[in-house]
Order: structure tokens, then sequence, then C-alpha cells
């Protein structure tokens, strides 16, 4: 099959999509199939060397312009080629599949409203946001994409699937569903003792702690501020400590625990190269998100053996069987509810039974599954495309 991939920046050492987009090329390539990519930049060295580049010039134009010159761009550039399907991965009208990864943009919008616990002060961000040209052209883009009824829209959760339906009222037979995949590899556990007890003795955690780790970038939008206030519910005798990983910008949350009385039992690492240091050390995950299309650090957290509490705002949440793998939240913002979970967790037993379950669940969702799924995609698209 000769496939083509559209996606800006291809730097796959920044993880997400980009990481993504060259694992499924070089596992593309190892079958035979002809692989092209159309971008603006790459990591050639991360890139299979089989692989066809393509750059697509675009001139310097203002950020909410952007989206819509590499679009222009790459449809000119495919106009011009011969492949069977193309692929766009973000905001790519007139593409033969599309699989955007990070959700619908407008449901990721609204969804961004909901941390803030106040009603008014949603209302108010929502009106600024009216304001902000990137936000206003990158929806109508998005309209733009989507009223265009594509060959085939991948959503990457049942959630994301339902998202489609309801704000842009997709014909159902259009749309499939394929989540991310683990990478089994990744998560090598033959030196999990000696990482636990090396990165907990650098995070001041001792054996006798019971760790739960929440690991994001946008804090705010992964919902560690109503975790903070979670914790300061739970005994200040508990042997409970939270790990706090991802982005170095932890001042405001550090000011916070110390307001809630909580700042010796919250750990902030900051950014972590390596992920396993953090789960590793870790006994539960807790990521009380107010929206992930479908969260790889949950997927993660299972394939390591560890119990979860997420929300139901987050698409991973659907391969989870409350109570069996862990537990699944109505909002974030029930601090309630949330310490509760988090309770459950510190019972051994319990948590003990949710590990084994957790690293059954994550095992069904391999990459080579994951392969196999947009494989089937890509055919179908290019015999709807060839029967057109």
């Amino acid at each position: 099959m000769n496939v083509a991939f559209c996606y800006e920046s291809v730097l796959p050492s920044r993880g997400g999509c980009e990481t993504y987009i060259a694992g499924l090329a070089r596992r593309l390539t190892l079958d035979g199939h002809e692989v092209h990519l159309y971008a603006r930049r790459w990591d050639e060295s991360s890139l299979p060397e089989t692989l066809r580049i393509h750059r697509v010039d675009v001139p310097r134009v203002p950020r909410f312009l952007r989206p819509w010159v590499f679009a222009a761009a790459c449809r000119r550039a495919l106009a011009a080629a011969n492949h069977e399907v193309a692929v766009g991965f973000d905001k790519l009208p007139g593409v033969d599949v599309i699989y955007p990864q990070g959700g619908l943009y407008a449901a990721t919008v609204e969804h961004n409203l909901l941390k803030y616990r106040n009603p008014w002060t949603r209302r108010l961000a929502s009106w600024l946001k009216l304001f902000d040209p990137s936000h206003r052209s990158f929806l109508m883009l998005d309209r733009h994409q989507y009223r265009r009824q594509p060959l085939l829209v991948v959503a990457i959760s049942d959630m994301v699937r339902r998202h489609f339906e309801e704000y842009y009222h997709l014909d159902p037979a259009n749309l499939r569903t394929v989540r991310i995949a683990i990478d089994l590899d990744r998560f090598d556990e033959c030196d999990r003792p000696r990482r636990r007890l090396e990165w907990r003795q650098h995070w001041g955690l001792a054996p006798e702690h019971t760790v739960a780790l929440f690991a994001g970038m946008n804090y705010r939008l992964k919902g560690l501020e109503p975790l903070l206030r979670a914790v300061a519910l739970l005994p200040a005798e508990s042997p409970f400590r939270l790990l706090v990983a991802g982005s170095p910008d932890t001042a405001p949350f550090e000011r916070m625990a110390q307001r809630l009385g909580i700042a010796n039992r919250v750990r902030f690492a900051g950014y972590c190269a390596d992920m396993r240091n953090c789960y590793f050390a870790a006994d539960f995950f807790v990521h009380p998100t107010f929206y992930d299309p479908c969260s790889l650090v949950v997927l993660e957290a299972l394939m390591c053996g560890l119990p979860v509490v997420t929300t139901r705002y987050n698409g991973a949440s659907e391969v989870m069987r409350p109570p069996r793998e862990g537990y699944v939240i109505d909002d974030p913002h029930d601090r309630e509810q949330l310490a509760g979970a988090i309770r459950n967790l510190l019972d051994p037993a319990r948590r003990s039974a949710c590990a084994q379950a957790a690293r059954r669940t994550a095992a069904q969702w391999t990459f080579e599954h994951h392969y196999r799924e947009m494989l089937a995609v890509f055919a179908e698209a290019a015999a709807r495309k060839h029967a057109a």
C-alpha cells in the first residue's frame, strides 16, 4: 500500500503524536508498505530509512493562520502525487483519513473550562476566548474539516467518537474507534526493584510509604488542584505520599500544598526523562483530568501494574471496569469522591487485586493490535477512494 502521512512537525523526541507517527511509519515500512511523510520539519535520525520525506515549505505567518497555510500546501503537494491513502493527524481538510490524537478542538475548549470551579469564572474565560484569533481560526478550521465529511475519521476513544457525532453530526458509517497502544518493551521490569529503591530514596520516600503518582505537563487541566485538596482530606498520620511529575513549573502548586498543610506529604519531581522511575517508585496512579481523549500515561500505569484513579472525562477510562483496576470518578472537583478512591487503594489487599487486573487489562492494548486496526482503516479508505 502507498500511504502518505501529513503532519507539520515530526520530532519523535518530543513524544506524543510525533513519536506515534514515527513508530507507525516504521511498522508499515517493515511490512513492505511505501510510506511518505509531508512535513515542514523532522528528525531524520529518528525515522525509518525507507521513509520518503517531502518538505512542505510554508511562509512565516501568525499562529492562527499556520494550520490553514500548512493544510493548503499539503493539499497542493498531494494533488501532484498518486497515493492510495493520505492520512492527517491534526487540522488537515482534504485528506482521506483523519486521526486527531488530541481529540476534537471544540470539545477540548469546552472541557478546558471545567477546570475552573466557579461557574462565573468559566463564563468569563469562555467570553475572553472569543477575542483570541487562534481560537476562532482553529474552530473555523475544525468545522470546515469535519463538515466536508472525509472518507474516514478515526477516534482515539468512544468519548471522542461521541464528540464527533454531537458537535458535527458526522455519519457513524465514517467513524472508527482505534485506541492508542502501549510499547510493552519500554517497560521491562527486570530492574524494577533497583529503580524503586533508588528513586524513592532520591525523592525522600520511605519503604513504608504508600505512594500515588500524578503525571502531566498541564497541571491545571490534569486536575492537580483538586487532587491536592483531596490529599488534605486524608488523615495526617496516614503513610500516604503524593509524587508529582511532569512540568518543572511547580511553584504555584507548592504554595498551594503549603496553604493546605500537606507540603510534607507531596514530592514535586518536575520533569522526568524516564517515566519508568516514576511508575516503578509508585504504588498507584491518580489522574483526575478534566479532559484527555485517551491518556497514554493511564495505559502505561496499568501496564506497570499500577491501580488507577481517573475521571469519566478521560477516554482511557473506557478500558477499565471499576473497581477491578481502580476507580473512575464523575467530577474532578469532587474532592470527597477523589479522596475516597485514594483511601480504598491505601488498603494493601485491594491495591494488590487491582494491580493484577491492571496488568491483564493493559496487555490487551499492544501496538501490534493497534497496528492491525489502523491497517484495516487504511485499506478501507483506499478501497472507498478507488470506488469513488
